[in-house]
């Protein structure tokens, strides 16, 4: 199970983080820290997964952006490195080569995406193809709720 996703850049700047288990605000800013120190502290040469506390921290480095998921103790790391590597090809396919900027400026897609690919700290979707089809269906709802062309149940109208 995962207990939770952090994206920060190479400075330690959190970017993207999701709970599956609750945490106080302090907790979290604590946490926060610690995972970032510990991570960004680490030789490149060193492997991709650190224990801390009772968790496992598996990380991958893509660019600037560490993604790390913190994992129960019995989990298998090249299970949930493919997992991060699932998410980051989602990523790249819907903003077409991510970079750092796409998820500061478009943090609610990363989140959304987020989403679809884990519920609850458990990996729900492992079809791109239908990520990207889900993503893009609600892009189109977004864009005809902005034009005022969505009746109430939420199917956009057709014009002759």
């Amino acid at each position: 199970m995962i207990h939770f996703a952090l994206l920060f850049s190479r400075q330690g700047k959190v970017r993207l983080s999701k709970y599956y288990k609750p945490y106080s605000q302090k907790e979290r800013a604590k946490l926060v820290k610690e995972v970032t120190s510990q991570i960004l502290s680490r030789p490149s040469k060193l492997c991709n997964v650190v224990e801390h506390r009772n968790l496992k921290l598996i990380y991958k480095r893509y660019a600037s952006l560490y993604f790390t998921l913190a994992v129960d103790d019995e989990e298998n790391e090249l299970i949930v490195l493919e997992m991060i590597q699932h998410y980051v090809e989602i990523l790249d396919r819907y903003f077409g080569n991510v970079c750092e900027l796409d998820l500061i400026f478009n943090f609610h897609k990363a989140y959304y995406l987020l989403d679809e690919v884990f519920v609850a700290g458990e990996l729900q979707e492992t079809s791109k193809k239908l990520i990207a089809r889900l993503v893009s269906e609600q892009d189109a709802l977004v864009e005809a709720a902005k034009m005022g062309t969505v009746e109430q149940d939420g199917t956009p109208l057709q014009y002759p």
